[in-house]
């Protein structure tokens, strides 16, 4: 049975784990992918005996698959999340009406994600034009099929729109803030009460956030290093900044690769980190579409970072 929103909205204060999707001769490995998964809900350190959170978004490469194959892997890894934690399906709205149809039939499937993150658009668009786009499809799959969203903010310009969709529709459930942490405090204080969440997107760099207000974080890395990912919540969640920040000083090495160039390395890096650590229980794969492993300069640099906090595996 579906959570309810409210109870949807408390489960989301938490690591979002955003794994990357391991590919082996161009094509999905789902094999590797279920390891992966089983990795991540089986690892878990989360206090208050709180759900894992998994979402298949921009950092899988979701944006790069075709939209059946979309529809195989959302399908394919809410079956593996199902009961056992949250599923959160990113839908790349590039064009709308074929996004509406992705989204309908993942609705349609035995075990349909939690909530549905709609990512950037891109191309040419007036934020008010995003405003009535996403209200009219919110109201039609979540009229029609309990559909859930959160809005994916990576223009400030758009902070608006964003607020005004959580306000507005019952069908948005939130924000996940990936501009800077001057956008937080405006949101959290602009969103309704009990209206939604405002969630942290850029990495575990997060406990700045977190105190303006931010709830929850996404995590590329939680795949590699979940207990970090973990522990990083549990001490902003208990208001223990400074624990928080001391986990966070420990993968910034890590994050600084990922991000660095217009976020170049925020696949490669992390398949190069699931290498290079020597681990049984996860796969990196070959590489993703236009995302090939890193040149052995970063790996060196890659390897160098994780050294120090392999025991968060």
């Amino acid at each position: 049975m579906p959570l309810s929103t409210e109870d949807l909205i408390d489960a989301l204060d938490t690591v979002i784990s955003i794994p990357i999707v391991p590919f082996r001769g161009g094509r999905i490995d789902y094999e590797a992918h279920g390891r992966n998964i089983e990795y991540l809900l089986g690892t878990k350190l989360l206090e208050g005996d709180r759900a894992r959170v998994v979402s298949i978004a921009g950092t899988s490469l979701v944006h790069h698959i075709d939209t059946d194959e979309q529809l195989n892997l959302m399908e394919f890894t809410a079956a593996r999340v199902a009961g056992r934690g949250i599923f959160i399906s990113g839908v790349a709205p590039n064009p709308q009406a074929d996004a509406e149809r992705l989204i309908a039939a993942q609705c349609r499937l035995a075990n349909p994600p939690d909530a549905y993150l709609i990512m950037p658009l891109t191309g040419v668009a007036d934020p008010e034009g995003i405003y009535h786009g996403y209200m009219a499809l919110a109201e039609r799959l979540g009229g029609e099929h309990g559909a859930r969203f959160l809005y994916y903010l990576r223009q400030s310009n758009q902070a608006p729109t964003a607020l005004r969709l959580v306000n507005d529709s019952a069908h948005f459930l939130g924000v996940k803030i990936g501009t800077r942490p001057g956008d937080v405090r405006p949101m959290v204080e602009g969103v309704r009460d009990g209206a939604g969440i405002v969630i942290w997107g850029i990495g575990d760099r997060s406990t700045g956030p977190a105190q303006e207000g931010a709830r929850g974080h996404t995590s590329g890395i939680n795949v590699v290093f979940a207990r970090a990912s973990d522990e990083i919540n549990n001490a902003q969640r208990r208001g223990d900044y400074e624990r928080a920040r001391m986990v966070e000083e420990e993968l910034a090495p890590l994050e600084e690769i990922r991000f660095r160039d217009d976020r170049r390395y925020n696949y490669s890096a992390v398949v190069e980190a699931m290498h290079l650590g020597g681990f049984e229980d996860i796969e990196g794969g070959e590489g993703g579409p236009f995302n090939p492993r890193v040149p052995p300069e970063v790996a060196a640099e890659v390897e160098a970072a994780i050294r120090p906090i392999l025991h968060y595996h």
